[in-house]
């Protein structure tokens, strides 16, 4: 009996983060349609289990609580063992999720292209060709399954909200006196780690610009006080740079899920390689990105969505990281400092110019 007859009871395992977690979508839409009956539960950090909450591919969310420890996640393995799953997926692939599953009978992992990775990164050989390709993370997820016949069904990603956040978005909008059917510019300066963050006063002036350009108001996005302060002093220069110009800092004020129902009302979202990214991909947003020590072989672009990726690839040190660091190795930055304002505000307003965005 092939594997593919027994498949009643399947686990996907991906701690975190906000990005990595959201192009698993892919993976689970594309599981769950090929194995409609087969219960399909999925182990998240307690912090991101709305990102997958309310997926209609997800049977239970099971929840690590984000401070948890290494009794932690020997309780889980027992949860786990307790379950007794025909199948466990474990996309995270770390010391962690590997303990989750220790000593189940049937787990498969993703390839994480490590030996590629790192050489790319320490020493600029680009060997993903032969180390197995340079595939989107997205499409990296389906690689444990495609035995099982799982395939892209080239939809793209996902993120389901819950019933009323649409109108509870509007509603928060009226209320900072943001009419029905203005023009939008969505904003996500931040990320989580420094050198993958475009300056904050470019990403002010460029908004700037754009948001005269087509006397559109601003709604600015980020999850944290850290974040919440950049945002704020976002907003600051483009009140100096552009008053009149109505902006929003929605930043640490919204769940995930109201973040995301935020996006929706947004024609474009201008943002570094960020989870927030990835959100507006999910959600089918036009994407500005800025991306500056990564690059599209580590597999972060923005995934199934109208995008514009600026990059300088003539930066002979790039990639320095496959995640970000708190600086510049080099401490020149010139990954990010070689993009200019005109360039990002360029690639808005192309992006603005083709067809909206339903």
């Amino acid at each position: 009996m092939e594997i593919a007859d027994t498949l009643h009871k399947t686990l996907f395992i991906r701690f975190s983060s906000v990005g990595d977690i959201v192009l698993s979508s892919l993976l689970l839409r594309a599981f769950r349609n090929r194995f409609p009956s087969c219960r399909t539960d999925f182990l998240v950090k307690s912090e991101y289990a709305d990102l997958v909450r309310f997926s209609p591919y997800v049977s239970t969310v099971m929840e690590f609580p984000g401070d948890g420890g290494f009794r932690d996640v020997w309780r889980l393995r027992q949860m786990i063992r307790n379950e007794r799953y025909d199948l466990v997926v474990d996309i995270h692939n770390s010391t962690r999720s590997r303990i989750a599953s220790l000593g189940l009978r049937r787990v498969v992992r993703v390839n994480k292209r490590k030996l590629a990775r790192f050489l790319l990164v320490n020493t600029k050989w680009n060997l993903y060709g032969r180390l197995g390709g340079a595939l989107g993370i997205a499409e990296r997820y389906l690689e444990p399954v495609r035995f099982l016949g799982v395939m892209n069904d080239g939809k793209g990603l996902e993120m389901f909200l819950p019933p009323r956040a649409g109108e509870e978005s509007r509603d928060l909008l009226k209320r900072e006196g943001v009419a029905a059917g203005e023009l939008l510019i969505g904003v996500a300066p931040a990320a989580r780690h420094i050198n993958k963050m475009w300056p904050a006063e470019r990403f002010a002036e460029s908004v700037s610009a754009l948001a005269r350009e087509k006397k559109a108001s601003v709604l600015l996005f980020g999850f944290g006080r850290e974040e919440n302060l950049l945002c704020a002093g976002v907003q600051r220069t483009i009140g100096q740079k552009s008053p009149g110009t109505r902006v929003v800092n929605f930043a640490d004020r919204l769940s995930i899920p109201l973040t995301v129902a935020m996006m929706d009302l947004c024609s474009v979202v201008l943002t570094n390689d960020s989870g927030l990214m990835h959100l507006a991909a999910a959600r089918k947003r036009k994407v500005v990105a800025v991306f500056g020590p990564t690059v599209k072989e580590l597999g972060f672009f923005p995934y199934g969505t109208e995008a514009r990726v600026l990059e300088d690839t003539t930066v002979p040190c790039r990639p320095c990281t496959h995640i970000g660091l708190e600086r510049c190795p080099k401490g020149h930055f010139h990954c990010m400092m070689n993009i200019s304002p005109d360039k990002v505000t360029s690639a808005a307003r192309d992006l603005l110019s083709a067809t909206p965005v339903s």
